[in-house]
């Protein structure tokens, strides 16, 4: 990267820091309690230029790279990584999913809307009983003249409540078939289009899970994207930049953890001296530190790539993989040196990250997938 470059993510950096310390962090502990999606904090991201970060200005977008993309899930995400996981869904699965494969006028339509954060996108692709394997999905378009009547159900889907707008994978030919999804656009209000249930999550909260329902709800033909039989291909090819926006996010959840078991080991003081001085506790902080450089750089790789238009199937699914283990085991690390405060959420309350975020790797990691896409490509 260039200087020029690099003086703006940190202009970039120090903006979405600032917002997340005065927007966020006072609000986290409410926000997870009652499991509130702070749909009004989205807005207010919209018009800071955060959610449409990739999307050219031409549509109402920031008209950034993938590097700064990284830069600002990592630092909303060392606040509160459910906010950080709203921020990646509504951008690189909805939003961008829109850009890469609708023509003008769909692009036109939608897009300005969602960078806006005036309306808040969902995707749809898991199913109850097929996870992601669309070439099972239950989920089914049927040609009716110049609409698709489609039917069947999503679920573990973020935003499926509070979302307008929802770009969701249909099966279109029989099962196991080759070529057999196609996706389309469809928006809150559509007569049979609903929300379901809301999974109650261990972590993650204030970031929303449900269900979303589809009961015979007819579809305009211009809300397809791209042709019949590609949405497969189509949501792999989005998935691959998911995948970038899942390392960040783990990326920025260790970086909070291992800033706040830091502090605390400076702060907390045993046999006269900190518990940093200890032997055991600086080598753990120095392996943290270590695994948190390492996740940045396969993750500034593939954004690299990325930036460029370049495949980095690879280099996505070796970033995701490698920095949500490291942030597992550096979440772990940080509670273990908190002791006995590492498992309560009142102490302080930013540390309430550290229990959330194994659901979130648990469910989110899709660690055989990730090496599939290694073993794949000779890896």
């Amino acid at each position: 990267m260039n200087t020029e470059t690099i003086d703006n993510i940190k202009m970039i950096a120090e903006t979405a820091r600032e917002f997340a310390e005065k927007n966020i962090r006072p609000n986290i502990m409410e926000w997870d309690e009652s499991q509130t999606f702070p749909k009004d904090l989205f807005h207010e991201l919209g018009e800071m230029g955060f959610m449409g970060i990739v999307i050219p200005e031409q549509y109402g977008g920031s008209g950034l790279g993938y590097h700064e993309y990284v830069t600002i899930l990592d630092e909303i995400s060392q606040v509160d990584p459910s906010i950080g996981l709203s921020v990646a869904a509504h951008n690189s699965l909805c939003t961008n999913h829109i850009y890469e494969f609708g023509n003008e006028e769909q692009r036109n339509k939608w897009l300005p809307q969602l960078a806006s954060g005036k309306v808040i996108g969902a995707w749809g692709l898991t199913e109850h009983n097929t996870g992601s394997d669309s070439g099972g999905m239950s989920t089914t378009a049927v040609k009716d003249g110049d609409e698709w009547i489609i039917s069947g159900a999503k679920n573990f889907i973020t935003h499926a409540i509070s979302g307008d707008i929802a770009v969701v994978m249909t099966r279109t030919g029989e099962k196991g078939a080759k070529n057999n999804s196609t996706a389309f656009v469809l928006e809150k209000g559509m007569p049979g289009f609903s929300s379901g249930k809301k999974e109650n999550k261990l972590g993650m909260r204030a970031s929303e899970t449900a269900e979303l329902i589809f009961d015979n709800v007819r579809v305009p033909d211009s809300h397809r994207l791209g042709e019949v039989g590609e949405g497969f291909k189509q949501a792999m090819k989005i998935l691959d930049g998911g995948r970038i926006s899942i390392a960040a996010l783990s990326l920025g959840t260790a970086r909070g953890a291992y800033k706040a078991a830091l502090k605390y080991a400076k702060e907390r003081h045993q046999f006269g001296k900190s518990i940093s001085e200890f032997q055991a506790i600086n080598f753990m902080l120095a392996d943290m530190a270590t695994e948190i450089d390492a996740s940045e750089l396969l993750i500034q790789r593939a954004a690299t790539l990325k930036n460029a238009k370049q495949k980095m199937t690879k280099e996505g699914a070796m970033a995701k993989l490698y920095a949500s283990e490291a942030c597992v085991r550096i979440a772990n690390n940080a509670v273990q040196i908190f002791g006995g405060y590492g498992y309560t959420k009142d102490f302080p309350h930013r540390t309430k990250v550290l229990s959330a975020i194994f659901y979130l790797y648990k469910f989110l990691r899709c660690e055989d997938q990730d090496r599939f896409q290694k073993t794949k490509y000779d890896v």
